[in-house]
Formats: structure tokens, C-alpha cells, sequence
């Protein structure tokens, strides 16, 4: 049984999932990286958790945004406060401290900001300030400083313990994916993210796989740096879920306005937008997403999804987040031969910003979300699957074995190449983890799950560009290469 087999594997990362368990900790607004590492605090060897220990530790440790005006009454009453909370940390030139900032829970302009005590900061700098973004127990507290004439009261950080529960081994982690067969190891990947393998049926009730590994290409930008995807797709298909509670290390907008300081670079402040901060960063429901000066992101992202880089008036940097865009699409439009990108978004839809994204998720082949596809049983918990993804992104072993495997045909357009060898590189990361060798994969197997799906989801982006820019793209130089395995 799989279920026995990923238990003694991987021991001490797994957790018990059922349906009723997701909604209460759904219920509470608690994400799943954060579920399976309380249900794992709180449960005992056979997977029974202890529910009254959990809400007094979420009650004590992880405040809603409501909460954090309380704790302030409490600092300036001189009390000092400890949670577990999401921190942003800097280093201001100009008056030589170390800020932080809780975007949580409104961030600087919400008052939920302050300085780092010189000791946490100069303890914990490889954590806090190497990363843009950590998640830890904080301790707060406020005093009044500056002079009588003109007093000011500031929060100082002076206590943090970071929260990484799970150490992740990536050679472990790679001896255990030898364990399995392929298709045991998408199932194992589909209940690390709460999904229910058993539930991709098709029309007569058999196993559909072809359905999971649709599912499973959504991420492709968890596990590699800089893809650039589209997805559209009907609702109700669980798209904005991966993208939001998976990992804490991307960011989904959801509606309002978009600014350029906010997504690229704020010019003045002198510091990166989202895309600087995150592994990647999602657009959900883009029709409905307002860009202030789109014009000026459209550029700008142009820019970035090409080469890396990030620009400012006087400032550039480069970042590594993938670009999602996910729209929602009607039924009478789902045929990848007609225009699917034309109401997307006025900064998307354009032929030289599409060009940019590397592949095409067809999200109607993606079975809808519903009772039976809710992880029901023992699985790897999400956090330490979310961490192990984060990790693969920095190994550059996987794009040396991609293209020692692949034939280069001459004079093949670049951006065709470039997404192609980038998608088969994240879908070798994602199902067979354990390659560091061109002889260590079946050369059917690479084919069959990285090759092909990859030159799938690029060729239909080609076909989208050959719609609304026909005159440019039909042209013989930007076809779709023939590639071959050596």
C-alpha cells in the first residue's frame, strides 16, 4: 500500500490528512504549510491530534490581523508581546538601523513596524536578512524615544527564534524518490499538497493520469527559478489554492490596483516590489486586476521576464519569482486554436509580453474541485514538501543532465528553446528528484514526462502568438523546433 511505503520512507515528515481537518484549520484561516506543522505538534503516532492544545496554541501564537491593535495597547502599556508572524527586515543607510516590518498586519503604514534590536539582527542576519521574507516567533515591545520637544514611541523587535521545523536533507530527499515508480511518485507529490490522487477519475470511473500531471504542472514554478506561466481555466479547479496556501514563499494578488512601486521597483523608498521578494508571484482572476500605468509595467515585466533584472530610476536588481497569470475562461473557449488571451489583460495579451511566458496550463483538463478530491490519509506534510521545492530551485545539477539529453536544432528560435529546456528542467526537479546523471533516467521516461509536456505547454503559447500576431510569428525562423534526444 503507498500510504504504508511514503510512512516508512520518510518517518518523521509525514502527517495523517483528512477532509474534515482541512476545513477546520481552514476554518481558522490557518494555510497548509502551517496545518500539517501543528497537526504534527499536536498529534499523537497514529495521527489523532489534540484540538484543545491547538486552539490555545493558535490563540497565543498566531494572532489575526484584528488582533495586533491589542497587542499594541499592550506595548504601550508596557507589556511585552510574542507571536508567530511573517517579517520583513532592512537595513536603513541612513540612520544605520536595522527595520523591520509585519506585512500581516498592514506593515509600516499600519503601525505594525519598528526597529531590530542590534543583537537579534546580528544573531539571526544569515535568516533575517539573506531572504527577503521570514516567518518566526517575534517578541515586541515599545518605548518612548527621541526628545521632550519631540518625543516618538517605537516598536523594537528584541526576540525572534525562526520557524523552520523541518530540516531539508535534498540527498535524503533524492534516496527516497528512488523507492518509488513514477507513478506511485506523482501520487505521493499530489497528497503532499492535499490533493487526493484517487479522485482524477475519468468519464468511466478509471484512474486518469493524464488529468494528475495537468494538475501537477502548476509547480513547475515552485521548483524552478523564472517560469513564466498562464493558466485559464474554468472555476472551481482549486488554481488559486496551490498558488496561496501551499508555500509561504510566493504571493497571489487577488483584485485591487496594481502599482509599478508595488510589483517591480519603488523608486522612492529604493526597494523591490514582489517580484523581488518571492519565488514567484500569481495574478488570480487577472480580468479583474486594475494596473495603475500599465504601459510602464508591461515594460518593465517585459524587461524582467526576459532577462532577470529589475530596473529602477537609479537602482537594478535582479530577482529570480516566476510570473503566473491565471484567468478564468468560459467553456465555449476552450479550444487552444482560437484566441484565449484576448481579455486577459491589456498588459498580458500583447504578442511581445506573451512571447515571454515559457508554457500554457489548458486548466479545463484539470478535473474540478469537489469532496473526493481532498487528501484523505497519510502523506508528506506540505510545509516540508513546500521547503524541499524552495531548495530544488537553487540546484543547477538538473539543467547540465536537460541539456546534455537534448539535441539543439540549429538555428532554433531562442525563446522557444529557452522555455522549453526551462519547463523539462522543473519537471525533471518535480518527478524524478533523484537524477544527478543523463544515465540515471530512462530515456523514454524523460521524453514521455519532461520532453513532451514541455514542448505541449510552449507549443501553445506559440499557437496563441501565431493568432493575435500572425504577420511576425508564422514566420519559418519561430516555429516550434524539432528537438530530439541525443
Amino acid at each position: 500500500m503507498l500510504e504504508e511505503k511514503i510512512r516508512e520512507v520518510f518517518a518523521d515528515m509525514v502527517v495523517l490528512k483528512d477532509p474534515q481537518r482541512s476545513e477546520y484549520f481552514s476554518n481558522l484561516s490557518i494555510p497548509s504549510y502551517m496545518r500539517d506543522w501543528l497537526v504534527m505538534k499536536f498529534s499523537d503516532d497514529e495521527g489523532a491530534i489534540d484540538y484543545d492544545s491547538v486552539r490555545r496554541y493558535i490563540k497565543r501564537y498566531i494572532p489575526s490581523r484584528d488582533d495586533f491593535e491589542q497587542y499594541k495597547f499592550q506595548m504601550v502599556n508596557g507589556e511585552t508581546v510574542q507571536f508567530l508572524a511573517r517579517v520583513r527586515v532592512s537595513v536603513d543607510v541612513k540612520t544605520g538601523k536595522t527595520m523591520f516590518e509585519l506585512p500581516d498586519f498592514g506593515g509600516a503604514r499600519g503601525g505594525a513596524s519598528g526597529v531590530v534590536d542590534y543583537d537579534v539582527a546580528d544573531k539571526w542576519q544569515d535568516t533575517l536578512l539573506r531572504e527577503s521574507e521570514n516567518w518566526g516567533i517575534i517578541t515586541l515591545s515599545w518605548a518612548m524615544e527621541g526628545t521632550a520637544n519631540k518625543p516618538k514611541g517605537i516598536i523594537t523587535m528584541n526576540g525572534y527564534k525562526p520557524f523552520c521545523p523541518y530540516t531539508v536533507d535534498l540527498d535524503f530527499y533524492r534516496e527516497a524518490r528512488k523507492e518509488f515508480d513514477i507513478h506511485e511518485w506523482i501520487d505521493v507529490i499530489i497528497s503532499s499538497i492535499d490533493y487526493n490522487p484517487n479522485g482524477y477519475v475519468d468519464e468511466n470511473g478509471n484512474i486518469d493520469e493524464s488529468s494528475k500531471l495537468y494538475f501537477l504542472r502548476r509547480l513547475l514554478p515552485f521548483v524552478e527559478k523564472r517560469v513564466n506561466m498562464i493558466e485559464l481555466a474554468p472555476k472551481g479547479t482549486g488554481k488559486s489554492y496551490i498558488f496561496e496556501k501551499i508555500s509561504k514563499r510566493g504571493w497571489l494578488i487577488t483584485g485591487g490596483t496594481v502599482s509599478r512601486a508595488s510589483l517591480i521597483y519603488d523608486n522612492a523608498k529604493k526597494t523591490g516590489g514582489l517580484i523581488t521578494r518571492f519565488d514567484y508571484v500569481g495574478f488570480d482572476e487577472v480580468q479583474s486586476i486594475t494596473f495603475e500605468q500599465p504601459g510602464q509595467i508591461q515594460q518593465a515585466l517585459k524587461h524582467y521576464m526576459e532577462f532577470g533584472e529589475i530596473k529602477g530610476f537609479d537602482a537594478a536588481l535582479t530577482a529570480d519569482a516566476g510570473v503566473i497569470v491565471l484567468g478564468n475562461i468560459d467553456a465555449d473557449r476552450f479550444d487552444i486554436n482560437k484566441n484565449m488571451v484576448e481579455h486577459i489583460s491589456e498588459v498580458f495579451g500583447e504578442s511581445a509580453t506573451l512571447d515571454r511566458f515559457h508554457g500554457f496550463i489548458p486548466g479545463w483538463k484539470i478535473p474540478p474541485m469537489k469532496t473526493g478530491m481532498i487528501a484523505n490519509g497519510w502523506a508528506i506534510n506540505t510545509e516540508y514538501f513546500a521547503e524541499v521545492m524552495h531548495a530544488l530551485r537553487d540546484d543547477l545539477s538538473y539543467a547540465s543532465v536537460v541539456d546534455e539529453l537534448l539535441k539543439t536544432p540549429p538555428k532554433a528560435y531562442t525563446r522557444h528553446m529557452t522555455a522549453i529546456k526551462r519547463l523539462c528542467t522543473a519537471l525533471l526537479k518535480l518527478l524524478f528528484p533523484h537524477v544527478q546523471k543523463p544515465t540515471d533516467i530512462d530515456p523514454q521516461e524523460f521524453e514521455e514526462y519532461c520532453l513532451k509536456p514541455a514542448i505541449d505547454m510552449r507549443s501553445t503559447i506559440y499557437k496563441q502568438l501565431c493568432i493575435i500576431d500572425p504577420k511576425e510569428y508564422t514566420k519559418a525562423d519561430k516555429q516550434i523546433p524539432d528537438i530530439q534526444l541525443k
